[in-house]
């Protein structure tokens, strides 16, 4: 089904990378609100099933831009970092019901920093 797609090798990386960063955000905080009566080895339990699913897409995520899409590993981990931020702040503020901080400006500006770093040429 997925194949049928014609995407490049880097646009499936990504896409790849933030539906496994929304499962694992789930596995690493939803607990706090889904499970936040329950013993902590429930909510562990409960994690690692939703990650399951998380490593499930960042493997082949990993293997798409490494081998076919020249991404280093360190352009990888620099796109997980940005997915992430972008994945947990929404997240954080929709599902836990947490304000919107001036900190993840702060931190989004550091990551545009490393993005360039790692990306540029040479």
């Amino acid at each position: 089904m997925l194949s049928n797609i014609h995407l490049p090798a880097a646009g499936w990386t990504l896409l790849l990378l933030i539906a496994s960063n929304v499962f694992m955000t789930f596995a690493w905080y939803g607990h706090l609100r889904s499970h936040a009566s329950s013993p902590w080895y429930v909510a562990a339990l409960v994690s690692w099933g939703i990650a399951l699913f998380e490593y499930l897409l960042q493997v082949p995520a990993n293997r798409i831009g490494f081998t076919q899409a020249g991404l280093s590993v360190g352009q990888l981990k620099i796109m997980q970092e940005v997915i992430t931020l972008c994945v947990f702040v929404p997240f954080a503020m929709v599902f836990l019901k947490q304000p919107f901080r001036l900190d993840y400006v702060w931190a989004a500006l550091c990551l545009v920093g490393a993005v360039y770093f790692v990306f540029r040429a040479g």
